[in-house]
């Protein structure tokens, strides 16, 4: 009784303003633009950066829940009611309006930047981010990618939406690095992690249609200054079929 009395209250402050009920708003979201940009073969900081700064969004209207990431933080927050529609409320005094627009969610912040988001169908348990980033890795990595130079050349590579690579000599996992620390670190460069056994080390990439150059990354930094990565020797250079 205690969680259906707010939704109530709720529903009678929306009044006759909105179209969709509140279960119409759960599960899982996910920002499919900035997909679509980074599987134009380009720079993926620069369509991530673009698109973003929200990729993944997870509402729960029965507990009044909200919560986001953006690539390498998250967030959570609560669900209310406003005159318009429905707003995610976070620490710090942030704010998201939250509606939607056909199959697509719409989040509006406080500045008036507007995202769109589709829903994904989603296991239970899949933690907060990891449905935005399985669906950017096999748009952007799938497929079987040809040794063309490097250690291996003519094998077959192939990266999964899991994070496990196989075909490159040493390495069978991988991570993308989307924002934050570990994307900062490699300023307007593209990086990514390769490691074996929980011990690894990053790469600089860049990605030219279904051409993608992996270089050693070279700290640039000071020893007691925050990282700055720059492309090194070529280490691979990979094609899609």
């Amino acid at each position: 009784m205690r969680q259906a009395l707010p939704l109530a209250l709720a529903a009678l402050l929306l009044g006759g303003c909105a179209s969709h009920k509140p279960e119409d708003f759960n599960g899982t979201w996910i920002n499919q633009e900035a997909i679509k940009a980074a599987n134009k073969g380009g720079s993926l900081r620069q369509a991530l950066n673009e698109n973003g700064p929200i990729f993944e969004w997870k509402l729960d209207f029965a507990h009044q829940q909200a919560s986001y990431s953006n690539g390498f933080e998250a967030a959570d927050g609560q669900l209310s009611a406003n005159q318009k529609n429905w707003q995610a409320s976070f620490e710090g005094g942030q704010t998201e309006q939250l509606e939607l627009d056909g199959d697509e969610l719409k989040a509006i912040s406080q500045s008036g930047a507007e995202q769109t988001f589709v829903r994904v169908e989603q296991p239970g348990n899949t933690p907060l981010g990891a449905s935005f980033e399985k669906a950017l890795y096999q748009a952007y990595l799938g497929g079987d990618w040809k040794v063309l130079e490097g250690q291996g050349k003519g094998g077959i590579v192939r990266f999964s939406d899991t994070g496990t690579v196989t075909g490159l000599p040493g390495p069978d996992r991988f991570a993308l690095c989307l924002a934050g620390d570990c994307a900062s670190m490699g300023g307007s460069n593209d990086s990514l992690w390769l490691e074996r056994n929980q011990r690894g080390a990053p790469f600089i990439f860049k990605r030219d249609g279904n051409k993608l150059t992996i270089y050693q990354a070279v700290n640039t930094a000071q020893a007691d200054e925050i990282p700055q990565l720059s492309p090194g020797a070529q280490q691979w250079v990979l094609e899609r079929d």
